[in-house]
């Protein structure tokens, strides 16, 4: 299987600087949910996080990465995203959580977008340290 190494399976990682950085984090969820069996609806909504999250990254805090991983939880297997910066943080995850919320004068459908189309969610933010998000979207196995 494609992602795994002889020691068990393997995490991977996109480094984002650039905006070809983003178009290549894109293309390796694209690549990773495809190997774990996800539909293709499923996987449209894989590479929009990954698309949205590394986004954010290039656009508020010039570096990060994009973390990609198998996780088990049976009967399921899913897919795991972290999103890790070193920017200067979301002062008010709850305003940036709402639908509409812009601070860039974009649509506003960001990160309470991704939350949506993930099964689980999770933010964490200090202001001046950066931000830490990590999503799941979980597939039931084939029998």
């Amino acid at each position: 299987m494609l992602f795994q190494s002889d020691e068990g399976k393997e995490p991977l990682t996109v480094e984002i600087h650039t905006e070809v950085d983003v178009v290549e984090a894109r293309q390796k969820g694209r690549m990773f949910s495809n190997c774990l069996g996800f539909s293709k609806l499923d996987q449209a909504r894989i590479i929009t996080t990954i698309s949205e999250l590394s986004r954010n990254i290039y656009k508020y805090a010039t570096t990060g990465k994009i973390i990609m991983e198998t996780i088990e939880n049976q009967p399921e297997i899913g897919l795991k995203i972290i999103a890790i910066d070193k920017g200067p943080g979301i002062k008010n995850i709850q305003k940036a959580l709402e639908r509409g919320y812009t601070t860039s004068g974009g649509l506003g459908v960001g990160l309470s977008g991704v939350k949506k189309l993930m099964d689980e969610f999770t933010i964490s933010s200090q202001e001046d340290h950066g931000v830490n998000i990590e999503v799941i979207k979980w597939k039931k196995r084939n029998k």
